[in-house]
């Protein structure tokens, strides 16, 4: 009996996935957990693994494809057996009706250029009668940029419209001389690339009117053309994102961690002898994060359209560098674990992370993010606040320097173990003065070491 080979779930926010690269072929025998295929998500890239053993007798899905959960990737069939045909996949839960066009995309869907849009697909005509439905990434593309979605062809399953999609029609909106300036703009680009020793060509002027964009700069000899992974996209979609929906405040507390320190240089030796690995101060500042949290709630929430969600649980992400990227791990639960219990979880996370093992659950679902960058030159930073949450914590670099302490009542200069703490927060929801509440206790939590390992 032919076996279908499906889009897996992938994580809670995980809508849609990209073929990135087929392992099997047409006709190839295939054993149960074989990988057969590489998908990229907005969280992680996978593997498929083969549902059962078999011979794979369709290939469905081409490389480069966007498909939505549960599409159709492959049939798996019988040796010499007979393939049933291909059925539309269901569609996602997480799809959406669209809404009504506003008038901005009833005057584009009344353009020329709409006017002229290809004929509906076969797939499309059939599906005619009933609401189309669309994902979050697509009707998010169409209210930014005010289009009426019921005229963008559809090329994925079931005639539904893809990111692709969209990108081609605003593509085809653009005016002629607009589109004819960028394909020049590329095309001498590539050709520099090609022959690097050919003159560069003639910076080309903007079109009356046209909306501004940066001069596009001609590779030279010796310069490396290194283009962005797919996930060093979504970074950057997720960051300008960020960045032009929440108005973020920066404010920054000086920490004495002379103490912290003492106790960490007083307990590491034995600690890593327990537990394999080195005792850092990540999991002290993140005691000191959980326990401000709990103190002010209002930190530890999402913004969920025009609602702001305080979560119960305290689900603290703690950003790790990777190859390819930045990851925020989620160390769930936080709440109920201890310094030990939290060094455990990081390092665990860490590991999966540098063995690239990390999973899409492992996330998804944080409601506060704990950054700490290292100690190479970083005073200290103000971090871009991880949506929906309200505030991002980001440690600066630990060090040693003279400062004015109090002695029996007297001043005194002393040698103190110092760093500085920046915390971002979300000035739709969160004030001026919460967020200074919450950054001065969490830099007390901190200074006075009432920790137990």
């Amino acid at each position: 009996m032919p076996i279908d080979v499906i889009m897996p779930q992938m994580g809670e926010s995980v809508v849609e996935g990209v073929i990135t690269k087929w392992l099997v072929r047409e006709g190839d025998a295939v054993t149960e957990d074989q990988p057969l295929c590489e998908i990229s998500t907005d969280k992680v890239d996978t593997e498929i693994p083969s549902p059962a053993a078999g011979v794979i007798a369709r290939i469905v899905a081409p490389e480069g494809q966007t498909l939505p959960i549960g599409a159709l990737l492959a049939v798996i069939g019988e040796p010499g057996g007979a393939v049933r045909p291909a059925a539309a996949a269901p569609p996602p839960s997480q799809l959406v009706a669209a809404p009504a066009p506003t008038p901005a995309a009833k005057s584009a869907a009344q353009s020329p250029v709409a006017a002229a849009r290809p004929a509906a697909t076969p797939a499309e005509a059939e599906s005619a009668g009933a609401p189309r439905r669309f994902s979050p990434v697509v009707m998010r593309m169409a209210e930014e940029h005010h289009i009426d979605l019921a005229v963008v062809p559809g090329t994925g399953i079931g005639g539904r419209v893809t990111k692709r999609d969209v990108e081609r029609y605003l593509e085809s909106l653009r005016p002629a001389d607009q589109r004819a300036a960028i394909s020049a703009a590329n095309g001498a680009a590539a050709s520099a690339i090609a022959s690097p020793a050919a003159a560069p060509a003639p910076p080309i002027a903007p079109p009356a009117g046209a909306v501004f964009k940066p001069p596009v700069y001609q590779p030279r000899e010796g310069d490396i053309v290194e283009p962005f992974t797919r996930r060093r996209k979504l970074i950057a979609e997720h960051m300008v994102f960020s960045k032009t929906h929440s108005p973020h405040v920066p404010t920054v507390a000086e920490v004495d961690l002379t103490r912290v320190a003492a106790l960490r240089d007083a307990r590491k030796t034995e600690f890593a002898a327990r537990e394999g690995f080195a005792l850092t101060l990540l999991p002290f500042a993140a005691m000191a994060t959980i326990r401000a949290l709990k103190e002010f709630p209002r930190m530890n929430a999402s913004v969920v359209g025009d609602s702001l969600v305080i979560r119960k649980e305290i689900n603290l992400g703690v950003a790790m560098d990777a190859d390819e990227g930045l990851l925020v791990p989620v160390i769930r639960r936080a709440e109920e674990m201890s310094v030990t219990g939290l060094a455990r979880e990081i390092e665990r996370m860490r590991r999966k992370v540098q063995e690239k093992t990390i999973a899409a659950d492992d996330l998804a679902g944080g409601s506060f993010t704990l950054s700490n960058p290292g100690r190479e030159g970083n005073l200290y930073g103000f971090a871009i606040i991880n949506q929906p949450q309200v505030g991002i914590l980001r440690m600066g670099e630990v060090k040693k320097r003279p400062v004015v302490i109090e002695i029996d009542g007297a001043d005194a200069i002393a040698i103190r173990t110092m760093m500085y703490l920046a915390l971002s927060y979300d000035h739709r929801v969160i004030d001026g003065v919460l967020g200074n509440r919450f950054l001065y206790r969490a830099a007390r939590i901190l200074e006075a070491a009432d920790f137990e390992l």
